[in-house]
């Protein structure tokens, strides 16, 4: 029904020229609005309907026109971007290409890395980058392990001012280079490594040149001698020899304390002086004995050459045994062994089984000790010689030969016993008669008789300290 409305309208709908276009027969509106016009009567469709229609027309006009006066201004800038949207969507298409083809691109470049720093092929870029990552984990090790050449040298430098203290520093300089060279054989190719094993190898250069050093110190003691060759064995094992030998250590020691005992007889040079004065008037007054100026000198040089003796007699008894208590020989090491003690207890101990040691034609070479204490006699002989002339006094040149045999029995008890050389030291004053002896023998004598006396005395004395003692026991 409402299509055949729709046909009979049509031709009015294009004699309207106002009207430039007209309803569809689809639209939904014209389709409800047909149906009411079929349910209307024929006066309504004559009176009522266009008065609707024109009252509708005017509400809906009024509508439009306050519509306008309320969004002017958003129909205004609507209408303007609706005249841009075209060009804006043109500006979008080329723009999207764009980025489809730099998406191309960065997949591209992507892929490339990718490949590039992959962890199964082989890149120096990130080798380098896995290094420095590396380091930057173990910062804290690779400090502390290049801090060890300034803690090395602290300690060496340190012990040098601090006296006592200065042992625990040369212990822990010790371990310290011990840790470094632990390293360096671990990581022989590591550059760094090998340039901090350098500077530690130069430090312990300079604790050895300290160590040398304290051996030639006036004063040293025992202990003192003893730690510093423990260390010395530490650092330059090269040097230290087998359990059986002292090896170079032992020269080194005897050279240090010879050094140290030959600047101190260097001090004596102002006494010397004075001999030496004395020697210079000697000889000047030689051709004048005949005429009755017989030289009677001599006082500045037995002063000279008593505390040469003295400070002879101390220093080389004390190198000597202080040689042999760092130094045991091997006989010195069996008196230790147990069996030796036990004989007295008649106890049976089981002889220990040799092996057979095959003949060496190359032996050992001897201790240093062997040709040391020949070297000091011929120091003080050499200056007895020189000085002993201007001693013409009897008294006082027996005096100095039993000091120098006091000196030989000191060394004596040590195995160096030089009392002989006094044989070898005549007397240039040429008084001496046919049947009467030598001045070494009669001084020997007394020296002989004297150390029988002294003994005697020092076996009355501990005899009576036993008795003694066995007295208070028995009362107890």
């Amino acid at each position: 029904m409402t299509d055949y409305l729709y046909e009979l309208l049509v031709p009015h709908f294009k004699e309207d020229s106002s009207a430039e276009t007209y309803p569809s027969v689809n639209d939904p509106a014209t389709i409800n609005y047909l149906g009411r016009l079929t349910t209307l009567q024929l006066d309504s469709l004559h009176e009522a309907e266009p008065k609707s229609l024109a009252q509708a027309s005017h509400s809906t006009l009024l509508s439009l026109q306050s519509l306008s006066t309320r969004s002017s201004k958003s129909i205004i800038a609507s209408a303007d971007h609706l005249n841009n949207l075209k060009r804006e969507l043109s500006d979008l298409a080329s723009d999207t290409g764009r980025i489809r083809d730099d998406v191309l691109a960065l997949d591209r470049e992507a892929v490339g890395f990718a490949e590039k720093y992959s962890r199964n092929g082989e890149n120096e870029v990130l080798d380098r980058r896995k290094k420095a990552l590396l380091m930057y984990r173990n910062v804290d090790r690779l400090s502390d392990i290049l801090d060890l050449p300034a803690l090395l040298s602290s300690a060496i430098s340190s012990s040098n001012t601090q006296g006592a203290l200065g042992n625990t520093n040369y212990a822990s300089a010790l371990d310290l280079h011990a840790h470094v060279k632990r390293l360096h054989l671990l990581y022989q190719e590591s550059k760094l490594l090998r340039s901090i094993y350098d500077q530690a190898e130069d430090a312990m250069r300079e604790m050895t040149t300290n160590l040398i050093v304290s051996l030639r110190g006036q004063g040293i003691k025992l202990a003192a001698a003893m730690r510093t060759i423990g260390w010395l064995r530490r650092i330059t094992p090269d040097l230290a020899g087998s359990p059986s030998n002292e090896g170079s250590l032992g020269a080194l020691f005897l050279v240090c304390r010879l050094a140290n005992l030959v600047s101190m007889l260097e001090a004596l040079d102002p006494l010397r002086e004075l001999a030496d004065q004395e020697t210079i008037r000697r000889l000047a007054n030689k051709d004048n004995v005949t005429d009755g100026n017989a030289w009677s000198g001599g006082q500045q040089t037995e002063r000279y050459l008593k505390r040469y003796i003295e400070i002879f007699r101390e220093q080389s008894f004390a190198v000597i045994s202080m040689f042999n208590s760092i130094f045991p020989t091997a006989e010195t090491r069996r008196s230790d062994d147990p069996g030796i003690h036990f004989k007295s207890l008649a106890l049976k101990t089981i002889a220990p089984v040799h092996t057979p040691v095959k003949d060496d034609s190359l032996l050992p070479l001897p201790s240093a000790l062997a040709t040391f204490p020949i070297h000091l006699v011929e120091l003080l002989l050499e200056i007895l010689k020189q000085y002993m002339p201007n001693v013409q006094d009897k008294a006082s040149r027996e005096s100095l030969l039993t000091q120098v045999l006091y000196c030989a029995g000191s060394l004596g008890r040590l195995g160096a016993d030089f009392g002989m050389i006094l044989a070898s030291m005549e007397n240039n004053d040429g008084d001496l008669e046919d049947d009467e002896p030598p001045e070494w023998v009669a001084v020997m004598k007394k020296h002989r008789i004297l150390a029988s006396r002294l003994e005697v005395l020092s076996g009355t004395v501990s005899g009576q300290s036993r008795v003694a003692s066995s007295s208070i026991s028995a009362a107890l």
